[in-house]
């Protein structure tokens, strides 16, 4: 009897271990399907022929056509809008960067008057919704002449990511230990040359998760461009892409194509880095 018992206690016991791994997976693999299907549905309506992108059935087994691509790629100024994309998005990340290192070595390792005021300063400045400034940074804009300038949006997206980045990576090198410092001052090196050659070669799991962050605010933000640059010239690709429909009616495989043309950099991106980027996002956040 105590024996079957026991059976019976160990049957439950594995069906509830069992049922604990089944459901986390069920959530898991309805919650993939649910976000990847419209990616899923935006790259092939971007490869069907004209005849099946609008259809009463959907349509999954087709013949592939690069003829929206093309549509989509030949658009006038379609490469200036790339070229501007990537500039604003490029130099604003890097920038950051550069700030966010010098500014989080001195709040983790020196100690000075106003430093708590300084890091509550930078998460206000986090929790700031930027739409509400799009008003102010336009009047400082035009009262500066430097509306429909692609340096400007570059400073302005700089400020957006900076507060998150200087966050991110001020946990990364708090998480340094520093032994490892001074051990590099006492065999010579200057405060500097211990930056470079101790610290900042094991931030490389921070810089690439607040990289891919910034890209992907920078690479995304609509509201200041829409509202900072108003000549074509200075147009970046979300702009480009809400009036991409006006410009060809209902053409729904090249509105299809011209989106997934704006989404693959940030897929190559996040496929390149994600594993170092999902850890040091964790990371980032726990320590310091």
């Amino acid at each position: 009897m105590s024996t079957t018992l026991a059976d019976r206690a160990a049957l439950r016991a594995r069906r509830r271990k069992t049922l604990g791994r089944i459901w986390p997976n069920a959530v898991a693999l309805v919650l993939t399907v649910v976000f990847v299907f419209p990616v899923y549905w935006m790259f092939s309506t971007s490869f069907k022929p004209a005849s099946q992108v609008l259809t009463k059935t959907p349509t999954f087994l087709f013949s592939p056509t690069f003829e929206h691509y093309g549509t989509a790629t030949e658009v006038e100024l379609f490469w200036t809008y790339v070229r501007n994309s990537l500039t604003v998005t490029v130099g604003a990340v890097l920038l950051a960067l550069l700030v966010a290192l010098a500014a989080g070595f001195a709040i983790v390792r020196m100690r000075f008057r106003g430093r708590k005021g300084l890091v509550l300063a930078v998460m206000m400045a986090q929790m700031a919704p930027w739409e509400v400034m799009v008003i102010v940074m336009y009047l400082i804009a035009r009262d500066a002449e430097m509306l429909n300038s692609i340096g400007t949006l570059t400073l302005i997206y700089f400020v957006m990511v900076l507060p998150f980045t200087v966050w991110t990576l001020r946990g990364f090198i708090a998480a340094v230990p520093k032994e490892l410092e001074e051990a590099a001052l006492i065999d010579g090196c200057g405060r500097t040359q211990a930056f470079f050659r101790v610290i900042f070669p094991l931030l490389a799991p921070g810089l690439m998760s607040t990289s891919l962050f910034g890209f992907i605010t920078a690479w995304n933000e609509f509201a200041m461009v829409l509202v900072l640059n108003k000549e074509s010239e200075a147009y970046t690709l979300p702009l480009w892409l809400t009036q991409f429909q006006t410009a060809f009616g209902n053409d729904w495989g090249a509105t299809m194509a011209a989106s997934s043309l704006f989404a693959v950099p940030v897929l190559l991106l996040f496929l390149f880095l994600q594993r170092r980027a999902v850890g040091g996002l964790s990371a980032g956040a726990v320590k310091g």
